[in-house]
């Protein structure tokens, strides 16, 4: 399970997107890389918050077991399951793209959220939070994107994507455990004395 997770760590994430945005644009695709970078962006930031959200509202949220939205499960929704969508050929009439990235990125939120669960790094309210995150950036990616211009080649982002994804498959960047610390920091800031302890506890306890 630890070898699938580690593709969807930010240490694989990161320069997977730069290089596959840049690849997008070279094979001629403008509008694609354009949306690529928003989807991509919007989902991270939408995780850094709901993190922020989560250790903020802790004491509110023990009971939905939400302690923190699993970036690993947002960033391969949005990452492969949108990579995959953008890639694949137009879908048939009476089909939208963004039926090919909700189906795509709901399997690819699947895959890894289970990694999560089994590797008990996340909770299921964890997992089910990224995975409404990263699937909605791969919808909004497909929606921004539009159809692919004739002549543009998948071989460039697919290339891209797979050489970075193999030659960093293994390097971890722990940024989501650092997030996960520092949301706590900034929730405590604006949090009532009696939850100052809870966001630091449950940041200690996780593996």
């Amino acid at each position: 399970m630890k070898f699938v997770t580690d593709f969807a760590d930010q240490a694989v994430i990161l320069p997977l997107a730069v290089a596959v945005g840049l690849a997008l644009l070279l094979a001629g695709w403008r509008q694609g890389a354009i949306a690529w970078a928003t989807a991509i962006a919007g989902t991270l930031a939408a995780v850094l918050l709901g993190k922020v959200l989560a250790n903020a509202c802790v004491h509110l949220l023990v009971v939905a077991d939400l302690r923190s939205p699993s970036g690993h499960t947002a960033s391969a929704a949005v990452v492969y399951g949108g990579l995959v969508a953008l890639l694949l050929p137009q879908p048939a009439r009476g089909v939208r793209r963004w039926v090919t990235a909700l189906v795509l990125a709901a399997g690819f939120a699947v895959l890894f959220g289970g990694t999560r669960l089994v590797l008990h790094v996340h909770t299921p309210a964890d997992v089910v939070a990224g995975a409404c995150i990263g699937i909605a950036g791969a919808l909004a990616m497909a929606r921004l994107a539009g159809p692919r211009p004739a002549g543009v080649r998948v071989a460039t982002p697919l290339a891209a994507a797979l050489a970075v994804a193999l030659l960093l498959h293994g390097k971890h960047l722990h940024a989501e455990e650092l997030i996960d610390e520092y949301s706590c920091r900034l929730a405590t800031w604006s949090a009532p004395p009696a939850v100052w302890a809870a966001p630091r506890q449950i940041v200690s306890a996780r593996p």
